[in-house]
């Protein structure tokens, strides 16, 4: 098959190409299911000019030839050109598809169209209704297969029993199991929203289906943190309370015993009453399992964009509250989430200086946070944005492991101890 040809005229190839990217967006499946009145179907080609035809005569006619003896899932229109200049030549202007199928067909996707059928016609028996995403998404259909009649099953059974109040592992459901929810939870919330939208009574009134959140967006001081815990609340499922892990640094304060580590649910952490003035954050597993021991102090592991503990623990505003995340755009944005609940947090080894002294152990940080952010310091907002604008390089980043430990000690361990 001729490549394109250097004049821009329409190849077989770049018409194949104007069909595939139709399916792509699923036009084409579309019409299928639900006939717009788009067929027959012309798509209009480019082709040789007169002065075209003086210059380069062969070219343009092995061009005519490979579209006229293509013709078959279409019919080629041609028109006149060149009487006044070369003679009267009859060259192709556009290719005609009769039908959708004659298009699909051309694209090499007439299995794929016969098994889409085949699945909007399953889901339509399941619930009319459902016809509906299968119109809407009909190339996520076709990749699901099977699985998506299961997710409707699932559906329908939220439908059925709304606010279960159990956990998704009890469900009962043939071929349902925790691991085939946990990765099909945004099609069964659109296919329940579905469902809603089609009752009589128009339950539709709250969507179903999972928003996908913003990239580093900090979930947890807005709303559910993880997908599943928001799959959960959204259709009446228990879910695993949160868990706050946390270290008595004091050596003298009594706990549990000898236990010092511990773990608790998020509701536990936000009652506790212990004699701590300073709490100090950190997101690194191993820097929170170094720190020293130290009078009044307790360390939690925050975990990134995971402080949804922290939300409803009212007695951290009685306490010197450090964090010390990452130095990079993204720990920037989540201290200044973080003090959208807790305005007295103090960031520490997040400035300029532990930046330049540690220049042999910088990375790049895979996708830059953009966003305006209102709650930092005049420092930390001045270094924010240099890091954003690539003042010290493309995306650079310092991780907190990373940070020399005795730089790390002398600033987190108060002068006096």
């Amino acid at each position: 098959m001729p490549e394109r040809s250097v004049q821009g005229w329409t190849t077989l190839a770049d018409l194949r190409a104007q069909s595939l990217k139709a399916w792509g967006t699923g036009a084409l499946l579309r019409e299928v299911l639900e006939p717009g009145g788009l067929y027959p179907r012309r798509r209009p080609l480019k082709r040789p000019t007169a002065a075209t035809l003086r210059s380069d005569y062969g070219a343009a006619r092995a061009w005519a030839a490979e579209l006229l003896g293509a013709a078959g899932p279409f019919t080629v229109e041609t028109s006149e050109v060149g009487r006044t200049t070369v003679g009267a030549n009859q060259l192709p202007a556009a290719a005609v598809f009769a039908s959708v199928e004659d298009e699909i067909a051309f694209a090499g996707k007439a299995k794929e169209a016969a098994r889409f059928v085949e699945l909007a016609a399953e889901l339509s028996a399941l619930d009319p209704n459902l016809r509906r995403w299968a119109l809407r998404r009909p190339l996520k259909l076709l990749e699901l297969g099977a699985g998506a009649l299961t997710a409707a099953r699932v559906a329908l059974w939220l439908r059925d029993n709304p606010g279960p109040g159990i956990y998704v592992r009890q469900l009962g459901l043939p071929g349902v199991h925790t691991k085939f929810v946990e990765n099909h939870r945004a099609v069964i919330g659109e296919l329940a929203g579905e469902l809603r939208a089609g009752a009589p009574n128009d339950r539709a009134a709250e969507p179903v289906a999972e928003l996908p959140a913003e990239p580093g967006s900090m979930l947890g001081l807005t709303s559910a943190r993880t997908p599943a815990s928001r799959f959960a609340a959204v259709h009446g499922f228990l879910h695993p309370p949160e868990l706050v892990r946390f270290r008595l640094l004091d050596p003298d304060v009594p706990l549990l015993g000898r236990a010092r580590d511990l773990t608790v649910t998020a509701e536990a952490f936000g009652t506790l009453s212990l004699p701590v003035t300073r709490v100090l954050i950190t997101e690194n597993l191993v820097n929170f399992l170094a720190l020293p021991e130290l009078p009044g102090t307790l360390a939690i592991y925050g975990a990134g964009y995971g402080f949804t503990s922290l939300r409803d623990a009212a007695w951290l505003r009685d306490c010197e509250v450090l964090y010390w995340g990452d130095l990079d755009t993204h720990g920037f944005r989540i201290l200044d989430q973080l003090r959208a609940v807790h305005p007295h947090v103090v960031s520490v080894l997040m400035d300029e200086a532990t930046l330049l002294a540690h220049r042999d152990a910088w990375v790049t940080e895979p996708v830059p946070s953009k966003a305006s952010l209102s709650r930092l310091t005049a420092e930390e907002s001045a270094l924010y944005d240099r890091l954003r604008a690539g003042a010290f390089g493309a995306a650079v980043r310092l991780e907190q492991e990373l940070v020399r430990w005795d730089w790390a000690l002398e600033r987190i361990v108060p002068r006096d101890e």
